[in-house]
């Protein structure tokens, strides 16, 4: 019975790492089951066999469903969607492990499509291993952007100080200055702008752009990307209303906390983002897929091999997923209301109306 509780859906990634600790872990202070109602999806006999390995967590209590129907309040809900012969090797990747990964995402996305559950938070996985069992993207991101069929997704790293978001993503580092193009920084400036205004409640964002070579370019000497690629883009950028600025050379952006003057901050690749935004907020990190339709978040971390099942995982990033989670879910639902109330009458005499507010498309 939902109860009037956001349902949230949580999936267990890879059943050897560390994403039944952490999902344990966080949900199992009593209270924060009076916030919503969580469905994870896996397997009640791996979550039971995680609970054995931390002692310091006496019970949980859960209920075994087939359909987030039959979800109760008050428990952490577990839908069994893996068959009864699968067993746990913390610390190792397998095919197995893989597959019921595979197998869980696939459900919860079934789910929250059918509007059984309200918000998705996903579980780390190994995508090689993932790969080796025909999973043909290179991360989650990128799975549900064909999911739901929308243009462009883009990965939103976010905190309590810092919110980061990348160009390229999860590609190999030589390949980014190919890929690094005036229409895809436009596209992803759109997709942050609009994310800040309906899932976080800024008004008017400022977002802070990086550039691709040291030192900005240093004027063409170090590279022309800038002067002919993101200069560009943001002007664009800015005749369309959106507030970007830059290109900052990252050193001193970071080094001197330039990036606590912006919303949020666009990198060029991967690891020109992730690393700054790891070292500032690992701990409360949450890593958000701005662009859907649907509302997803998963931890700033990974599988974690070497810690599974050792106890030793820290849940607050799960933690913090789950409640970003619940927060956006709650800012786009005022959103759109904020949108609805100002919705001006139709005029019948020819008159120019006046436009209503124009809701941010996503691309």
């Amino acid at each position: 019975m939902k109860d009037n509780k956001i349902v949230v859906a949580i999936t267990q990634g890879d059943s050897n790492g560390i994403g039944y600790e952490v999902i344990i872990k966080a949900l199992s202070d009593p209270r924060i089951l009076d916030m919503f109602i969580p469905v994870v999806y896996g397997s009640p006999k791996l979550f039971g066999f995680y609970c054995k390995t931390i002692p310091e967590i006496e019970q949980v209590e859960c209920a075994t469903i087939s359909s987030p129907k039959e979800a109760k309040t008050k428990r952490v809900n577990i839908v069994n969607c893996l068959p009864d012969s699968i067993f746990a090797e913390p610390g190792k990747a397998t095919p197995d492990s893989a597959k019921a990964a595979i197998t869980a995402l696939g459900k919860a996305i079934d789910d929250i499509k059918s509007g059984l559950v309200d918000v998705l938070v996903t579980g780390p996985i190994n995508k090689k291993a993932m790969s080796g069992e025909g999973f043909g993207f290179p991360g989650h991101t990128e799975f549900l952007q064909q999911q739901f069929g929308v243009s462009d997704v883009a990965m939103f790293m976010t905190s309590s100080r810092l919110r980061m978001g990348v160009v390229t993503g999860h590609v190999p580092l030589k390949d980014v200055p190919g890929l690094v193009t005036e229409e895809k920084i436009l596209s992803k400036l759109k997709l942050l702008n609009d994310s800040l205004i309906q899932d976080f409640g800024v008004d008017q964002p400022r977002i802070g752009v990086l550039s691709l070579n040291p030192h900005s370019g240093d004027g063409g000497l170090l590279g022309t990307e800038e002067q002919d690629i993101i200069i560009p883009a943001i002007k664009k950028a800015n005749e369309q209303g959106i507030l970007a600025f830059g290109p900052f050379s990252p050193d001193g952006y970071f080094g001197l906390g330039n990036y606590e003057k912006f919303d949020a901050t666009l990198a060029m690749y991967h690891d020109q983002g992730l690393e700054p935004f790891k070292t500032l907020a690992f701990d409360d990190g949450v890593n958000f897929s701005a662009g859907l339709p649907i509302v997803r978040t998963s931890p700033d971390h990974g599988t974690a091999y070497e810690l599974a099942g050792s106890d030793l995982a820290d849940s607050r990033s799960m933690r913090a997923a789950i409640f970003a989670a619940i927060d956006i879910f709650n800012k786009r639902a005022a959103y759109k209301k904020l949108l609805e109330g100002k919705m001006p009458e139709r005029r019948l005499d020819g008159e120019e109306r006046r436009e209503r507010p124009g809701k941010p498309q996503i691309v």
